[in-house]
């Protein structure tokens, strides 16, 4: 891969799909990089290394050189702002543009991901850890159907959620929606469409790998 800076860049943490969000960053920039394979389960996360990165001891967060970000949106929107002009990837400056592109990052990161995709996830597959919540999980469930049709309105004609250009936008929305796939929760066609562009990326193949916890750092 191609060197975007000198400055030494690391990314801790993989196996999830957020992990998976700062990893395919890297891919889409061409950033060298290491790994930190590190999971939530296994205290990696708990160390006094990682615990002074990050308080909250939550995976990913990314060492670029002395700047250090946490919250896996923020990796993206960082990374892409930072060395995306090359690549095309970087986030609008147009103040409506970018008020365009922030709605979908907290659409993702709120009512996909926070609000209905986490609470799957804790109750649902790892119910032994968080205990048992049922209704709580069927509500999750029917709510991400519904606003599942509403990122298909938002997503439009265009082939990515921007329009024509594939932003860090499409890396939250993809993740989003590949974790309800795996959850077994039907998506509208035209965002099964959009998923079959965004996952054939070679960006997104490489990163698949490099999100696996026991891949070779």
């Amino acid at each position: 891969m191609v060197t975007g800076s000198e400055k030494r860049k690391i990314v801790w943490g993989a196996g999830t799909p957020r992990t998976l969000r700062a990893h395919w960053s890297m891919h889409e920039l061409e950033l060298d990089y290491e790994r930190r394979p590190i999971g939530s389960r296994n205290g990696g996360n708990l160390t006094p290394e990682y615990t002074r990165l990050n308080p909250s001891q939550k995976i990913p967060t990314l060492q670029d050189g002395e700047v250090v970000v946490s919250e896996s949106a923020a990796i993206v929107n960082y990374l892409t702002t930072c060395y995306g002009t090359a690549k095309n990837l970087q986030p609008p400056t147009d103040p409506a543009e970018r008020a365009r592109y922030d709605m979908w990052c907290f659409f993702c990161m709120m009512e996909l991901d926070a609000d209905t995709m986490y609470i799957i996830r804790r109750h649902g597959d790892l119910h032994a850890i968080y205990g048992e919540a049922p209704n709580a999980v069927k509500a999750a469930r029917e709510i991400f159907a519904k606003q599942a049709d509403a990122a298909m309105a938002r997503l439009g004609a265009g082939p990515y959620a921007m329009g024509e250009r594939f932003t860090g936008a499409d890396i939250l929305l993809t993740t989003c929606l590949t974790g309800a796939l795996r959850r077994e929760i039907a998506l509208p066609q035209a965002l099964n469409d959009y998923l079959a562009r965004t996952t054939a990326r070679a960006a997104y193949q490489r990163a698949m790998a490099a999100n696996q916890p026991l891949a070779a750092a």
